[in-house]
């Protein structure tokens, strides 16, 4: 297996790495709730982009 300097970094392994960056965003969201701010989702049936407002309101973007 290939290793570089990224992969050594803080000795955190790529489990580790991807369970920050989902706490990481999480924590983002709820911050963004709290300030009234959209939260940028994604709705996997009509295959389409949206925003959904602190108020449960869905803003579906693009065309």
């Amino acid at each position: 297996m290939l290793s570089n300097d990224l992969d050594t970094t803080y000795g955190l392994t790529d489990d580790e790495l991807t369970e920050r960056f989902k706490e990481s965003i999480r924590i983002d969201n709820e911050i963004r709730k709290i300030k009234g701010a959209p939260i940028a989702k994604y709705d996997a049936v009509l295959h389409k982009a949206y925003l959904e407002y602190p108020d449960g309101r869905r803003e579906y973007v693009g065309q």
